[in-house]
């Protein structure tokens, strides 16, 4: 599975993005998935994953309540809808494939990566 993220961006702290992401090659539908962040200097951290069918999530608690994760099987896209973001949001964010757990060693397929920072 190939995975390429976009809609970072820069906003204002109390401002909205929703980041997504394309898969390609194997069926994603197949895949459990996630999205992770990495600030500067820090290690990568779990945000929110979601299962195959979409019908279970879970989130990191500082972003439950303000971010949702959803999944189109038929699109094969993962998306991360991302409201009343603070500047502690600001990273880099990952989307991921093969695991639903909070581990991000558990995942085997990685996108590049795509800059969200949020100013106060």
């Amino acid at each position: 599975v190939q995975l390429q993220a976009s809609g970072g961006g820069l906003v204002q702290a109390g401002g909205s993005l929703t980041l997504s992401c394309a898969a390609s090659g194997r069926a994603f539908s197949n895949y459990n998935a996630g999205w992770f962040r990495q600030a500067p200097g820090k290690e990568r951290d779990f945000v929110a994953s979601i299962n195959w069918r979409g019908e279970l999530t879970d989130y990191a608690d500082s972003v439950k309540g303000r971010f949702s994760i959803s999944r189109d099987n038929a699109k094969s896209t993962l998306n991360l809808q991302m409201d009343s973001l603070k500047p502690e949001d600001t990273a880099v964010y990952y989307c991921a494939a093969g695991s639903i757990t909070r581990l991000a060693v558990a995942y085997t397929y990685w996108g590049q990566g795509t800059q969200v920072t949020v100013s106060s």
